[in-house]
């Protein structure tokens, strides 16, 4: 599946985390500056002024920043950073990519309602999908389908379901959204760009409350075992020809 990238000057630039020393891309990374205080804040734009650390996109790593006062080692000073940190993180995140889809529903760039979802795979140009973590698990289960007849495959575009039915009411309006499609445009891609990050923050986290990840690869697993099946029957459809 193709992810698009949050476009930034430091996009091109590796970064070395604070706490596990390995180097990677900003956009897997949390920056860090000092605020007033001595406190630590999170730049999650990575727009703020000043000298700034970066940590791997995980809960589980920024967890092991505050406990190992690894934020003091970085910034070479005595810093202070709230014990709950990871956890605002997310919150910050959620309420980002949440902004985002909302961004996008306004630019005509969202499709609710299962039909019409189902109708958008079949007829436009779509470039993602997003569900509600407490959807039907059969409604995934036909929008698969509906993916493998437009795309010849299930899994050709990313699956987002990392807000509760709730959350997207509140960005899309309508009451019990459950089922969306992104079509083309650059505020769907800002949107996916941000759904990843958030995907990968909450994966790489050691709680079992909002692994994201860990629903995600349940369904693309079941998903997966569709397209295996349909293979299958597409395979022993052309024994019996022979």
């Amino acid at each position: 599946m193709a992810w698009p990238e949050r476009h930034d000057a430091e996009r091109s630039h590796e970064r070395t985390c604070i706490v596990t020393r390995t180097k990677s891309m900003p956009r897997d990374m949390i920056r860090f500056v000092v605020g007033p205080n001595a406190a630590v804040v999170p730049d999650i734009s990575r727009k703020l002024p000043g000298r700034g650390v970066w940590v791997m996109g995980s809960a589980e790593i920024v967890a092991k920043a505050v406990k190992s006062q690894a934020f003091s080692r970085g910034f070479k000073k005595k810093v202070t950073a709230s014990p709950d940190l990871a956890v605002e993180i997310e919150r910050e995140l959620t309420e980002d990519c949440l902004q985002a889809l909302s961004i996008a529903n306004k630019a005509g760039q969202v499709i609710t309602g299962f039909a019409k979802v189902e109708e958008a795979i079949a007829s436009c140009a779509i470039v993602g999908l997003v569900h509600a973590v407490d959807c039907r698990p059969d409604g995934i289960r036909k929008l698969g389908q509906c993916l493998f007849r437009r795309f010849d495959d299930n899994l050709a575009k990313p699956w987002i379901g990392l807000f509760r039915s709730e959350e997207l009411d509140l960005v899309l309006g309508p009451a019990n959204v459950a089922y969306a499609a992104l079509v083309e445009g650059a505020a769907s891609e800002g949107f996916l760009a941000r759904s990843r990050h958030l995907m990968l923050y909450r994966s790489r986290s050691s709680h079992a409350e909002g692994q994201a990840m860990a629903v995600w690869t349940a369904e693309n697993q079941e998903l997966n075992g569709l397209r295996v099946s349909r293979q299958a029957e597409t395979e022993r459809a052309g024994t019996r020809d022979r």
